[in-house]
């Protein structure tokens, strides 16, 4: 029954996710060093390289997104919506556990990261639901 129902907040959630994660990844390309100090870290040469890394993975990880809440069948973006359902909490968890003191950016970033997550279980729970 719920294969047959198209899961339309899940496929809002991916949009949105995308949205924030690719604007979170060209914000990282562009002023690498500024959300370092955001974080609380002190730059180096390998901590930039790897902030470049990670951003080019969050755009391709965007792109994936965005495709994926256009184009796939029902289990497909269901499926996606149970991966982000994880990786936007491990985001939130690791972003807690910055070898830096605690800043007001690094507990928005966490916050984000975690909303995120609760998003995914409430769409999923909502899409999974017997209809009433």
């Amino acid at each position: 029954m719920t294969e047959t129902r198209d899961p339309i907040l899940l496929r809002w959630i991916l949009r949105t996710g995308a949205a924030v994660f690719g604007t979170s990844a060209i914000w990282l390309l562009l002023a690498t060093d500024y959300f370092l100090g955001l974080l609380g870290l002190q730059s180096s040469v390998e901590l930039t390289w790897a902030m470049w890394m990670i951003a080019l993975t969050l755009i391709a990880l965007t792109g994936n997104m965005a495709v994926v809440s256009f184009t796939a069948p029902t289990h497909g973006v269901v499926a996606a919506a149970m991966v982000m359902l994880v990786s936007a909490g491990a985001l939130g968890f690791v972003t807690v556990l910055v070898p830096a003191p605690i800043t007001w950016f690094g507990v928005v970033y966490a916050l984000i990261g975690f909303g995120f997550s609760a998003a995914y279980l409430v769409g999923l729970t909502l899409w999974w639901r017997p209809a009433r």
